[in-house]
């Protein structure tokens, strides 16, 4: 329950803040084109460092690194609730980013680790991810109902007396036994190129769509992820014990839930940002309205997680993700043809069946990437999931609205012709993610008896 509850306030903290950046922005004088950079520092730190707070949870111990991270977090969250400068918020931003990057992988891998492949295990990943779907899609109704009634503050501060429990009980809930410590050291250069590539993919990928995809800064930004990525090839190579050993990256399953949930993050991140905007742009809703008429999506995600092993064991592993993304997919579908005016009818179940199939897409990802992969590589895997999930949203976030704002021709906001398109873009991720489910077989160890 420990690892859940912290799991959550990671997750939430992607969406909370977004309700809350124009008062933000009005409130400490941010400039309307910096005010990005508090959702933006967030997500390179997070995105950036995922891969090597992975490596450090196997090779430190992961209960030692999920407590590291949930004091960094805990104390960024009240240093950005209290913050009177940009500076500083942007500042605590990204260390609440980097404590996310230490606790996500370490909470995914405690798990792995905690139980043995099969049911338990499907049954333990389920509640995690039916935890981040709600907690993504809570952050929308949470952050509406704090900044309508409370301040913008609150939605750091809340994070505080969370976090500050969850630090006095780690030690009692996960023991306080010595934890088994590899003597491999860390590879310092490997995890430096690593964190600068996938930190300026996300940093490209967060700003194409408001800078333009042929602008100076993305351009230079997805030039050193390249230059970064070949340098660390080139490292790992040499390294006598590599961040990233190429055995693990031949595992298929570890690529194929990767590819997944890469493409989850595509349309799930930039979803729920077009159809933040359609709601209070089209249909002139409140930010809490705006929240509680996407909440079924996580309440719906919650319950396809929480079942998602029984489903696994009814149907197998590879049934279940060609299932959950078909169901992805025709959800997108209905969306493509979203009510000028009104209408919450086809809405509501165009979201819930967005909501199961994202979320049985998720439980079914995890599982499949760490079928046959030793408890010492555990923690990597979880970096490599997050992070896949991390640059998927980062390039949905940017991509739908973008493809929106396109179709549209600049026109007013409103333009339903626009969100409707980009609906049709999450169809095809949804739609990709279906064929790869389908085109492999499932591993044996994947399958629930």
């Amino acid at each position: 329950m420990l690892i859940l509850v912290a799991s959550f306030m990671v997750v939430l903290d992607f969406s909370i803040v977004n309700v809350a950046l124009a008062s933000i922005q009005r409130e400490l004088g941010f400039p309307a084109s910096a005010a990005q950079w508090v959702v933006t520092g967030y997500a390179i730190t997070f995105g950036g460092l995922l891969i090597l707070g992975g490596r450090a949870a196997d090779l430190f111990g992961r209960r030692r690194m999920f407590l590291t991270g949930l004091i960094a977090f805990s104390a960024a969250s009240l240093a950005g609730g209290l913050a009177q400068d940009p500076v500083l918020l942007v500042a605590a931003r990204a260390v609440q980013g980097a404590g996310a990057a230490l606790v996500a992988p370490a909470a995914l891998s405690l798990i792995t680790t905690g139980f043995p492949e099969g049911q338990q295990r499907n049954r333990a990943l389920g509640l995690y991810g039916a935890t981040a779907s709600v907690g993504f899609v809570a952050g929308q109704v949470l952050g509406g109902v704090l900044v309508q009634f409370a301040s913008w503050r609150a939605v750091f501060l809340v994070n505080v007396p969370v976090g500050v429990a969850a630090v006095l009980l780690t030690p009692h809930l996960l023991g306080r036994g010595r934890e088994h410590r590899t003597r491999r050291r860390l590879d310092i250069g490997g995890a430096l190129l690593i964190t600068v590539a996938v930190a300026a993919v996300v940093f490209a990928v967060s700003q194409g769509g408001a800078a333009g995809w042929t602008s100076p800064l993305v351009v230079a930004a997805a030039a050193a992820a390249a230059a970064a990525l070949a340098g660390f090839a080139v490292v790992e190579r040499r390294h006598p014990d590599p961040l990233v050993r190429g055995d693990l990256l031949r595992l298929r399953s570890l690529r194929k839930g990767g590819a997944l949930i890469m493409l989850l993050g595509i349309w799930n991140g930039g979803e729920m940002l077009v159809l933040s905007l359609y709601f209070q742009q089209v249909l002139h809703d409140s930010p809490l309205m705006t929240g509680l008429a996407i909440a079924p999506q996580g309440m719906v995600g919650f319950a396809a997680g929480a079942f998602g092993a029984r489903l696994a064991g009814r149907l197998g592993m590879q049934r279940l993700l060609v299932l959950t993304n078909a169901v992805a997919t025709l959800g997108f579908l209905v969306l493509t043809r979203l009510p000028a005016t009104g209408g919450y009818s086809p809405l509501l179940a165009a979201v819930t069946l967005v909501g199961f199939g994202t979320a049985g897409t998720a439980f079914g990802a995890m599982v499949t990437a760490s079928v046959g992969v030793a408890d010492g590589d555990q923690g990597f895997v979880g970096g490599v999931i997050n992070t896949s999930r991390q640059i998927g949203a980062g390039i949905g976030a940017a991509l739908l609205p973008a493809i929106a704002l396109t179709v549209t021709h600049g026109g007013h906001a409103a333009g339903v012709s626009g969100d409707r398109a980009a609906m049709l873009a999450g169809a095809v991720a949804a739609g990709l993610a279906t064929l790869i489910a389908a085109a492999h077989r499932a591993e044996r160890a994947g399958n629930c008896p």
